[in-house]
Order: structure tokens, then C-alpha cells, then sequence
């Protein structure tokens, strides 16, 4: 067998091959011209990553582990810092050691510096952070938290105890706000809301659409959760997702559950209480009490029964000697129609025609009558 001979079917696969060069070479520039664009996009972060010789400075002595402060009170403070968890935190590449810590630098730098305690230290830095966030330091004056506070309670939480202090991550990242803030204190609560239909959809799969603690309470003008005007207020905050056609879309989550919660009893009165004069908790119904505040179940989950008898409970406690069957008198989140609520469906549907029909009628009685005056004059 000559491999060496040439043959017609040899010499007609060539001329494809040589078609295939310009693509390959054309192909090969556009890689070279997306790894220069990758690059231009990255060099600038990676410069304005790099550490300022003033943090250096700094850093030359306090990424030392062992470093540490006395305190009055005996205890000591650890000075250690992170080069990597500050250059990577929203403040690493815009501001220096001395925004924060001012009165040290390279020629005063006073060795004799302490505090009474750790939690002092901490307390006495909330002022720092108003030096940038003046508007949302005003807003945390206003906050349940700022009113232990003042009451001399010093474990609330302050800036640092949320944000961190060198380690400052993205605020509108939900995950870690609910795991590094709320989540340190209010443990209980957040296994519940783990357990919970937005729990775990935030937390177990990231979803970034379900609310998070801030998403209800706020995050720094928070108010007291046990008040009657927060309680009054609490359908505005189920209602700011749920009556978002765009948002509920994907989920399939129709925007009525707001809508008829509005136009029922309950809805009504909650909508026209001011909750600036409410002084103690009124008899109104509203999201929470039924579907529940940090535990929300998805009624989709539930069977029946478990969902009848979970309103039926929350009905007795202003329904004295209510039945079990109680709720089935209420329309709950379902407009009227032939499927469900029939009759109802019809009286509406007879009120609708009817009115209209008697409003046009008075009108034309009433222009008659004016017609017939001025024909007579």
C-alpha cells in the first residue's frame, strides 16, 4: 500500500481545509480581542485594589495576630487586621485608616490610648460612621434600637455589630445581611424564618425576590414590632410585594391576595386607621394574624383543613364562640364568580346593573323636570 500516492479524494478534501484557515484566524482574533476587553475590565479593579501606602502603614504593625490593646476593665482587644477582608469590603479602595481613626497617624500615634471596655469601644465608634452616613445615622436615632440604648441597654446593635468594622460587606446583599446582622441577636426568630416559605427560599437557594428582615422591619429606622402602628401597618409590607403583578408573576402568585384583602372589613379599617393615634392593638385582622410573621407557611403546602383550622383560630380570638366553619362565611382571597361564591357573584352583578340603571334614571327626571320649567317660563 503507497501512502505517499496522491488521489483525487486527497487533493479534494484540500481546498476545504484551506477554507477553513480565514475562519480560524478569524476566530482566533476575536478570542484575542475578548481577552484584551477582559483585561481593561479587570486592570482598572485590580489598581484600585492595590493597598495605599498609608494603609500600609498601618498594616505593618496591625497584621500582627498577636497585637492587642488593654482595657480598664481588664480584658483585652485584639488590633489584628485582614489585609484581604478589608481590601475586598466596600470601604477597602476608598478610604484610609485614619477616616475612621482620627488622631493616629504616622507622627501622633498615641501609645497610651484605651477604653473602659470592649463594648464601649464599640459604642463610642457609632459616631464615626456618621462622619459619611449622616442621613442614615439620623434614621437609626429613630429605631427601637436607639431607644434601648438611651435606656443604657449597651448590647443593642450599632453600625459595626451589623456591617462589620473592617469587613464591611455589600448592604443589599439579602444572605448576609440576615446571617451577619439580625440573624446574631434574634436567633429565634431566624430559625423560624428559616423554616419558613421566604426562609428558605432566601437562604437555601439565594433568591434574592423574597423579603428579608430589613424588607419588613427596615434597617435602620426600625420600629418596635410589638406596637399596635406596626401591626396596623403590617399589610403595606406584604402588600409592597404581593400586589406587584411583575414581581408575583414567575411564581404564579396572583395579586388579588392583596386586592380582596383590601376591599374586605378588615382591609377597609386597617386602611383608614392612622396609626399615628392608634393606642393600643385594635380588633383588625390583618396579613400577620393569619398566615403568621416570620413562620409563613406556603398555603399551597397546606391541606385544606390545616388552613380552615388555622383562620378558624384566629377568628375566635374576636369571634368569641365561633365555629369551626366560621371562616367558610368569609369570601377569602377569591373574587365572587360562577365557580366560587355564586351567589354572592350574582347579587353583585344585580347591584352593578342596578345602580347604574338608577343613577341614569334620576338624571333624565331631573333633566325633564328643568326642561319642563323652562318650556313653561
Amino acid at each position: 500500500m503507497n501512502r505517499n500516492r496522491s488521489t483525487p479524494g486527497i487533493r479534494a478534501s484540500a481546498a476545504p481545509g484551506v477554507a477553513l484557515a480565514l475562519p480560524a484566524r478569524l476566530a482566533l482574533a476575536a478570542l484575542g480581542a475578548l481577552a484584551l476587553l477582559t483585561w481593561l475590565a479587570i486592570a482598572p479593579r485590580a489598581v484600585a485594589q492595590e493597598v495605599p501606602e498609608a494603609v500600609e502603614y498601618c498594616l505593618a504593625c496591625h497584621e500582627d495576630a498577636s497585637l492587642t490593646l488593654s482595657l480598664d476593665d481588664g480584658s483585652e482587644m485584639g488590633l489584628f487586621v485582614d489585609r484581604e477582608l478589608y481590601m475586598g469590603s466596600v470601604h477597602g479602595a476608598e478610604l484610609l485608616c485614619t477616616d475612621c481613626h482620627q488622631g493616629y497617624d504616622s507622627d501622633d500615634h498615641p501609645s497610651g490610648a484605651t477604653a473602659e471596655s470592649r463594648r464601649r469601644y464599640v459604642l463610642a465608634s457609632y459616631e464615626v460612621c456618621r462622619q459619611c452616613h449622616f442621613d442614615t445615622y439620623t434614621r437609626t436615632l429613630e429605631s427601637i434600637h436607639y431607644e434601648y440604648l438611651k435606656a443604657g441597654l449597651e448590647e443593642v446593635p450599632v453600625c459595626s455589630d451589623c456591617h462589620g468594622a473592617h469587613d464591611v460587606a455589600d448592604p443589599h446583599e439579602k444572605g448576609a445581611m440576615v446571617s451577619r446582622s439580625c440573624a446574631s441577636c434574634h436567633d429565634r426568630e431566624y430559625q423560624v424564618y428559616a423554616q419558613s416559605v421566604h426562609g428558605k427560599a432566601l437562604v437555601g437557594e439565594g433568591n434574592q425576590d423574597v423579603p428579608g428582615c430589613a424588607d419588613c422591619h427596615t434597617a435602620h429606622s426600625i420600629a418596635d414590632p410589638s406596637s399596635a402602628a406596626f401591626h396596623i401597618r403590617s399589610p403595606e409590607v406584604c402588600i409592597r410585594c404581593h400586589g406587584d403583578e411583575r414581581l408575583m408573576a414567575p411564581y404564579e402568585i396572583p395579586t388579588e391576595v392583596a386586592t380582596t384583602y383590601l376591599a374586605d372589613f378588615h382591609g377597609v379599617t386597617a386602611t383608614l386607621a392612622d396609626p399615628e393615634e392608634v393606642e393600643e392593638r385594635q380588633l383588625v385582622v390583618t396579613c400577620v394574624d393569619c398566615h403568621g410573621e416570620h413562620g409563613i407557611l406556603s398555603p399551597v403546602l397546606m391541606t385544606e383543613g390545616e388552613m380552615k383550622a388555622q383562620v378558624a383560630e384566629v377568628c375566635a380570638d374576636c369571634h368569641e364562640g365561633a365555629a369551626q366553619d366560621f371562616p367558610a362565611a368569609w369570601l377569602s382571597h377569591y373574587r365572587p364568580s360562577f365557580s366560587h361564591a355564586p351567589l354572592v357573584f350574582l347579587v353583585e352583578l344585580f347591584y352593578r346593573v342596578l345602580i347604574p340603571f338608577m343613577v341614569l334614571g334620576l338624571a333624565l327626571q331631573v333633566g325633564l323636570h328643568l326642561y319642563r320649567v323652562a318650556v313653561r317660563r
